[in-house]
């Protein structure tokens, strides 16, 4: 099956796109929304600049569309992005990295349906430790940009997600209800690299921000360099 790929350039969406390549289906485009709305309900913002050099990077066309992340109003720009893709690229279905957000599944769910394309969400009602525990027996590569509840760490940016990180998590999960993959918004990644790259991404440059429990990775500058 030709697919698009829901693309945020997070560990949820590169690791929905890792199991349907891995099941023999062409994943033709990848599909990034821009949103000008640091709070968006729907897509991810922290380093969402750098899905060019990721799509780049695994050498899969871009469809990049910007939204002002309005609530409800960026579904419309969504379901252009889409209508844009099936067009451009003849996709017959839409992935997405969706664990346990209803809000979002549905929402493209419906955008699918309208457009007559299958809808496929290979992370759905994953365990989140075994989500991560996925990506290092994978050979993912994805660092934490932006954490978001209370409990999470300014040290904590920036870091790979590896045993000591997952154990980490999983603490919070006891102890403070926290989603370990961050299903409910409370931490956001940036894939460095993963099985289908073909190069990976070096950070050369970045900044901090952290206030009141929140706080964002930025990479400023980067590099694609050999494997």
């Amino acid at each position: 099956m030709k697919l698009g790929i829901l693309f945020s350039g997070g560990k949820d969406s590169c690791l929905a796109m890792h199991k349907v390549m891995q099941e023999k289906n062409e994943v033709v485009c990848l599909i990034s929304l821009i949103s000008s709305n640091p709070e968006s309900y729907m897509f991810h913002v922290p380093n969402i600049h750098l899905v060019e050099m990721q799509a780049e990077a695994i050498g899969i066309p871009l469809v990049k569309v910007e939204t002002a992340g309005v609530k409800e109003k960026e579904l419309l720009d969504l379901q252009k992005a889409i209508e844009y893709a099936k067009k451009l690229y003849s996709i017959e279905g839409i992935v997405t990295g969706a664990i346990a957000s209803q809000y979002q599944a549905s929402r493209i769910q419906k955008i699918c349906d309208k457009l007559g394309l299958k809808c496929i969400n290979p992370l759905w009602h994953m365990d989140q430790i075994e989500e991560l525990h996925e990506l290092l027996k994978e050979g993912f590569e994805v660092i934490i940009s932006g954490v978001f509840a209370y409990g999470l760490e300014k040290e904590m940016l920036g870091k790979r997600i590896d045993e000591p990180m997952i154990a980490k998590l999983k603490r919070l999960q006891e102890t403070m209800k926290i989603n370990p993959a961050g299903e409910g918004g409370e931490i956001e990644t940036t894939t460095l690299d993963a099985p289908f790259f073909k190069k990976k991404i070096l950070i050369t440059e970045h900044d901090t921000d952290f206030k009141d429990n929140s706080g964002v990775f930025k990479i400023t500058e980067a590099e694609l360099v050999g494997k």
